[in-house]
């Protein structure tokens, strides 16, 4: 078996894994529930008001002050969804099983034993959480 055989190996165990299961559930749910999809609709409105208004030369600050708090108040109740928060805690489940995947191959190309290297220690390849290289 080559790499490419075991890599589509690895993407049916993905998706056999009950937190890629979870994630589609959940996405099916924010999309099939009414109320969530006009808030979103409602929030990409807004926030396009708001910048075409931030955008304009002669800003009016009062309607940029309304625009801005009508945006975070439409957020607030997405946010506040329970098919919303659901579908949050599933991505973020999926996602960090994704990183670690990732992390784990990064790991081995680099000459790690793909037995024992630790996807959670180390480099993370982002800059920005590094105290720097040893």
């Amino acid at each position: 078996m080559n790499v490419i055989e075991i890599t589509r190996e690895l993407g049916k165990a993905i998706q056999a894994d009950p937190r890629y299961a979870a994630y589609l559930a959940a996405r099916e749910k924010n999309d099939a529930d009414e109320e969530l999809q006009k808030l979103i609709g409602e929030f990409n409105m807004g926030r396009m008001q708001l910048n075409r208004e931030m955008s304009k030369s002669d800003k009016n600050q009062d309607k940029i002050n309304e625009l801005n708090q009508k945006v975070r108040g439409i957020y607030a109740d997405i946010m506040r969804n329970e098919n919303m928060a659901a579908y949050n805690n599933a991505k973020t489940e999926f996602d960090d099983m994704i990183l670690e995947v990732n992390r784990i191959i990064e790991l081995c190309a680099n000459g790690e034993d793909p037995a024992t290297c630790d996807p959670k220690s180390g480099c993370t390849g982002s800059c920005s959480t590094c105290g720097g290289c040893h």
